[in-house]
């Protein structure tokens, strides 16, 4: 026969175990959904490793959107800056409506191991309400801040971080 005193110690020790393996899957199960948004100042500094999917926003840089169709795909290049560094985008696909040079953009894809950022969606982005606090700050401090992005970045303009 078990005594009481084991019982409650095997139960405890079962309890302890579920609840590290459902802690551990829904870690697992996040880690591999999360995405990180950089800048491409953030990419020149230290880019991720290819293939790796991130975020990389900033502002359609003027003279660098180039647009080809190859049968039925339209496949376009442009340039991503924050004023002080700049990614070469490839996107194939209908871009947004919003979507234009000095527009802001967020793009999700990966770094090839040619250096160029192959997007699998693009997102334009309008005004400073929308624009990720690190793009906005890099503008900023590269002078590159345009009135019709609204206000000057800054703790009210800018909002919690993100």
């Amino acid at each position: 026969m078990i005594k009481p005193k084991t019982r409650r110690l095997y139960m405890l020790s079962a309890l302890l175990l579920g609840f590290g393996g459902a802690t551990a899957l829904a870690l697992v199960g996040f880690s591999s959904s999360l995405t990180y948004f950089l800048s491409p100042r953030q990419v020149a500094a230290h880019a991720p490793p290819a293939g790796e999917t991130f975020r990389l926003g900033g502002i359609v840089e003027a003279g660098t959107v180039q647009t080809t169709q190859t049968g039925e795909s339209l496949t376009t290049r442009f340039d991503v800056t924050d004023g002080q560094a700049a990614v070469p985008v490839i996107y194939t696909g209908i871009l947004p409506d919003l979507f234009g040079v000095g527009q802001g953009v967020v793009t999700i894809g990966a770094l090839e191991p040619d250096g160029a950022f192959h997007a699998e969606e693009v997102l334009a982005k309008h005004g400073s309400t929308y624009m990720p606090r690190d793009v906005a700050q890099s503008l900023k401090d590269a002078g590159k801040w345009n009135p019709k992005f609204g206000p000057a970045p800054g703790p009210d303009a800018l909002g919690s971080p993100s």
